[in-house]
């Protein structure tokens, strides 16, 4: 019996979210369904992080304990062989017992895309949010520049339990820009629930000219009594990977 840590994929237009539940699809579900045909017996895998009905990940972690006499090339191809279509895992490693994706990671990173076209493109929606009008680049660096740092996020978001605290620290916040096409980057030690989706709604307002970037500090602050309220869709957003310690 070994413990093993696997980087997961999933388009989750058709999943329920992360965790599993009663009667929906969900990454776990499916996850534990593909390993329940390998002779896998335990209760419950273990997850790096939450994401809503409706999120991507490009590098979900999970860990699960397993018995398997085989090469590790080998589990990632049964697997994957057990998994729907709009999941897969792209490796996988041993690691030591006491690994928790959750507990051992140093920080994740998430990108939200979004582009600026008045007319839908099916071809892209399913990924990536569509909004006009257009923004101003600068405003958003701007915004994104104040987001740095060690902060409460209680305006962006809520702990994983009440009463838990809400500040976090980002490492990394910018944009980018290609044509028509916006990507948020943003790595930090943790996330609040709806933290990243909350966090783009609120710097697409300033890029959009309804309201200067100084709104976001003082969000920070908790000064501000009238600001924007809202989530970025849920199909903007991908998780992209989890940091562990060397």
């Amino acid at each position: 019996m070994a413990r093993y840590q696997i980087i997961l994929a999933y388009d989750g237009t058709g999943l329920s979210g992360s965790q599993r539940q009663a009667t929906a699809r969900t990454v776990q579900s499916e996850l534990e369904k593909s390993l329940r045909q390998l002779g896998w017996q335990g209760k419950s895998v273990l997850l790096a992080g939450r994401t809503d009905t409706g999120v991507h990940a490009s590098g979900q972690v999970a860990a699960f304990d397993l018995e398997w006499n085989h090469p590790l090339d080998a589990l990632v191809r049964a697997l994957n062989s057990n998994l729907p279509a709009e999941m897969a895992i792209s490796a996988v490693r041993i690691v030591p017992d006491d690994f928790h994706p959750r507990f051992s990671a140093t920080s994740r990173r998430y990108c939200y895309r979004l582009y600026c076209q008045p007319t839908r493109d099916p071809l892209r929606e399913r990924f990536v949010w569509r909004l006009w009008p257009t923004l101003d680049g600068d405003a958003l660096q701007a915004a994104a520049k104040l987001l740095i740092g060690r902060h409460d996020f209680a305006a962006f978001g809520t702990p994983p339990r009440p009463g838990n605290s809400t500040i976090r620290t980002i490492m990394k916040a910018e944009w980018q820009n290609q044509d028509d096409e916006w990507t948020f980057t943003v790595q930090a030690d943790a996330f609040l629930y709806h933290m990243v989706r909350r966090l783009v709604f609120v710097q697409v307002a300033v890029g959009q000219g309804k309201f200067p970037a100084q709104v976001v500090a003082e969000l920070l602050e908790d000064r501000l009594r009238v600001f924007p309220a809202g989530l970025a869709p849920a199909n903007g957003l991908t998780l992209v990977e989890v940091t562990y310690p060397e």
